[in-house]
């Protein structure tokens, strides 16, 4: 994938975070105690006032505000033509971005869930991914594609699932997941100024988690979008997890500590590109890895970062590198997604089978 142009389609220079205001206008702190859905809120409100080209559409998005009211208060703002209240069609939102961004437009579509996606991965796998490499870079589309994802809501079918390896499979797209909520504002704002197209994953049961977060332009620490994170230092065995799970890897690690394990955890953050080399790095320093995501092991991303870590650091291995995951079956009804879903003891259980080698 392309290196970051510094000029828009239609010749429009793009901003760089020096010329984007480091704080929203009102002289609000740098710093504040933002909710996950708040921190994207505030994210998207920002682009919105950096760049007149930037405009957001989905399903119940302005007047409502959205499902979860991820959008709420935007449309009041900055109008029902940047705040775009589209059909119920996910192919023609997707359709309707590729053009857009074509003509030199940033749009940001909402998907209201991850199951309801499907409508439009022709669009996206066929048409969005591939179009700056089938003109050799001539067109730029820098769609955004805002995705909640997974479980843990208590909701119905198709309203639960984690279909980011179909995605993170299609080359030209990047993929990105925050499980926090400085992540989720400054993710949000560096993958909506990205050049490609970017899908962020938002782990819906998280919504609602609070976390300080920097507003500064410099409050990021220079942490770009595609890389992961060491978010818990540790020397006996490292717990690699993204997104809705993040949460639950550093309860593990917690709860490991009780019983004298020192246990890293790295956020991977991005899913494509995938930092390998900070995975890398931390699993030759503990020596053993478990991979927790809430999509179904049999086919996903654990698979990959397993094998491609084993072919980088095979002798460094104390222990083979273990995967923890959903069933390989469809979602279950929510009385027992429970059962489904990875939790604390499933991941501590993993990291106890390391030590067993």
């Amino acid at each position: 994938m392309s290196a970051e142009s510094t000029t828009l389609p239609g010749g429009r220079p793009a901003s760089t975070s020096a010329e984007r205001p480091s704080q929203p206008a009102g002289g609000t702190a740098a710093v504040e105690t933002l909710t996950i859905a708040k921190a994207i809120n505030r994210a998207l409100a920002d682009e919105l006032a950096a760049d007149p080209k930037t405009l957001l559409m989905g399903e119940d998005i302005g007047s409502l505000g959205g499902v979860y009211r991820v959008t709420e208060g935007l449309k009041a703002t900055y109008g029902a033509d940047r705040v775009v209240d589209s059909p119920l069609a996910e192919s023609g939102i997707i359709g309707t971005s590729i053009g857009l961004a074509l003509r030199g437009y940033r749009p940001v579509a909402e998907i209201q869930f991850d199951g309801f996606v499907f409508p439009g991965f022709n669009q996206i796998t066929t048409q969005l991914a591939k179009l700056r490499a089938r003109t050799r870079g001539t067109a730029t589309v820098p769609v955004t594609i805002r995705i909640p994802y997974g479980g843990g809501i208590g909701s119905i079918e198709h309203h639960s699932e984690s279909p980011e390896a179909l995605f993170a499979h299609t080359p030209g797209l990047r993929i990105i997941t925050p499980s926090n909520a400085q992540d989720a504002y400054w993710m949000t704002r560096q993958g909506i100024q990205s050049q490609d197209p970017v899908i962020i994953f938002e782990p819906k049961r998280r919504y609602w988690l609070k976390g300080q977060v920097d507003l500064a332009a410099e409050g990021h620490g220079g942490l770009g979008a595609f890389q992961a994170q060491v978010v818990r230092t540790g020397t006996d065995a490292t717990i690699a997890a993204y997104g809705p799970l993040v949460p639950v890897a550093l309860a593990a690690a917690n709860a490991a500590a009780e019983d004298g394990r020192s246990i890293e955890v790295v956020d991977l953050r991005s899913l494509s590109p995938i930092d390998f080399d900070t995975l890398q790095a931390s699993l030759e320093k503990t020596g053993r890895m478990v991979i927790a995501h809430e999509a179904p092991t049999f086919g996903g991303l654990g698979g990959e970062i397993a094998a491609r870590l084993s072919e980088r650091s095979f002798l460094h291995l104390e222990a083979p590198i273990i995967r923890v995951g959903g069933f390989h079956l469809p979602y279950p009804p929510s009385r027992v997604e429970e059962q489904y879903l990875p939790d604390l003891d499933r991941i501590f259980d993993a990291v106890d089978r390391t030590f067993a080698y």
